[in-house]
């Protein structure tokens, strides 16, 4: 059972994902596709560093919280296959529940940012981690835990999910994969996720499964760009300050501006809104959400 760990599973995943990630360099290079930047992909990895540590810094924490969920469980499994499609297609679910409200709270899109400011689309960009998410991200994952999934198993579940994910960052994949691309996410779906472009915005939120998306209506295909347009990576504006402090934090300054610099005559209740309604909102029309810019479309 010791195997059953993420800390053992990300271990092992550590030279699959130095050859991948040197095998699409070298396509990179190769094909003059300029997928990869020195100052990008080092960022990535600063990124992947500080949220590894605020996870082993959360590790024992988290893990008393899941685990005093986990003894007032409901249910006791006894059949194991049934054990881990619950552990696996729950840990989805509910990745995709945290995964929406990231995107449509601006209060955890000031988190997630981080994981959608670059302008380059690679397998490091799996890495790029919303840094202060360990916080939280345990609390999502709660309902498995009074499922009877032991928090070990919904970690070990979460790790290989996100394993599978990271491997969607990439551009060297065409193919939406036929039938497999029908119920699991695919690169094609992924990289809608991270364009900019107002079509895309808040699509395919799935991890490992995009059925998700397909019953949650937020599912939007890879458009051919002789359709639609070319793909744009990273944020609908682009962070002008990139260094190290400023490319974390640069959405709580937007928000601390909006909530206490907007004119003084506005509402505690309004003033709020500007911290947990979706990224973009605001009260006179000056900015516009995703759902708004898609609907002028």
């Amino acid at each position: 059972m010791g195997l059953l760990n993420q800390d053992v599973l990300y271990a092992w995943s550590v030279p699959f994902f130095t050859l991948i990630i040197a095998v699409e360099i070298y396509l990179s290079y190769k094909n003059k596709a300029k997928n990869y930047t020195f100052k990008d992909t080092t960022t990535n990895a600063y990124f992947a560093v500080l949220n590894i540590s605020l996870d082993f810094l959360m590790k024992a924490f988290s893990f008393f919280v899941m685990g005093l969920c986990f003894k007032f469980r409901l249910i006791t499994w006894e059949n194991q296959i049934i054990y881990w499609l619950l552990a696996f297609i729950g840990q989805d679910f509910l990745y995709y529940i945290h995964h929406y409200v990231d995107h449509h709270s601006r209060f955890f899109w000031a988190v997630h940012v981080t994981h959608h400011n670059s302008g380059y689309y690679n397998i490091t960009t799996g890495f790029r981690s919303p840094v202060l998410q360990p916080l939280f991200r345990y609390m999502f994952f709660l309902p498995l835990a009074f499922a009877g999934i032991e928090p070990l198993h919904i970690m070990f579940a979460y790790a290989a999910n996100q394993i599978y994910g990271t491997l969607c960052h990439t551009n060297f994949i065409k193919s939406n994969l036929g039938l497999w691309g029908f119920f699991f996410v695919t690169p094609s779906h992924h990289r809608v996720h991270h364009a900019s472009n107002t079509k895309y915005l808040d699509k395919n939120m799935g991890m490992l499964l995009i059925i998700w998306d397909r019953i949650f209506g937020t599912f939007q295909a890879e458009l051919d760009e002789n359709e639609y347009e070319e793909i744009r990576y990273g944020l609908t504006s682009d962070v002008e300050d990139k260094g190290p402090i400023n490319i974390i934090f640069h959405e709580w300054k937007e928000i601390f501006k909006d909530f206490f610099k907007r004119k003084k005559q506005l509402p505690l209740s309004i003033r709020l809104k500007y911290v947990f309604m979706p990224p973009g909102w605001s009260h006179d029309g000056s900015t516009k959400t995703s759902k708004e810019l898609q609907q002028d479309l």
